[in-house]
């Protein structure tokens, strides 16, 4: 048992060396690991900080960009909207410019139509008198090639004539 209990002056001298030790590692060495471990928790804390605030920076950055987006998204279907109604304008305006236009150019050819059929008609008519005439000398010239045949046709002529 002696081996378990240990000797009256080696437990004074553990002691003295404890205490000296202990008062040289605080003197020396604890102030120094208190600030490390002091400034690695606040260096620690900060970054848990910077992290929290640079989340909630991102979360409104985020909120911000879907709001841009559905902003963009509104200006395009607005301007899309736009260019439909544009278009369809310019297509509505277009085919109406047509329908005049082909209006107008059925009013010309019909005109041009009864121009020509007018010209027609006054050319027969022409070509109708002219031959109506040729016909009436040719017929007179036979008729009257001989005098008693002359005098008969003055004296009807003269006689209608009175009449009228």
């Amino acid at each position: 048992m002696d081996l378990l209990t240990p000797d009256l002056g080696l437990l004074f001298w553990q002691v003295v060396v404890f205490l000296g030790l202990f008062l040289i590692l605080r003197v020396f060495a604890w102030k120094p690991i208190t600030d490390s471990l002091h400034e690695r928790e606040n260096n620690i804390q900060s970054a848990l900080d910077l992290a929290e605030k640079t989340r909630v920076e991102m979360t409104a950055l985020k909120a911000d960009n879907e709001k841009l987006l559905v902003q963009a998204r509104s200006e395009r279907e607005a301007i899309l909207r736009g260019a439909k109604e544009t278009a369809d304008k310019m297509v509505a305006e277009a085919r109406d410019k047509a329908a005049i236009e082909g209006q107008r150019m059925l009013e010309q050819a019909r005109e041009a139509m009864q121009n020509e059929r007018q010209a027609l008609i006054t050319q027969m008519k022409k070509e109708v008198v002219t031959l109506s005439l040729d016909i009436a000398e040719k017929v007179l010239r036979k008729e009257l090639s001989d005098k008693p045949a002359q005098e008969k046709l003055v004296n009807d002529l003269v006689s209608n004539a009175r009449l009228n």
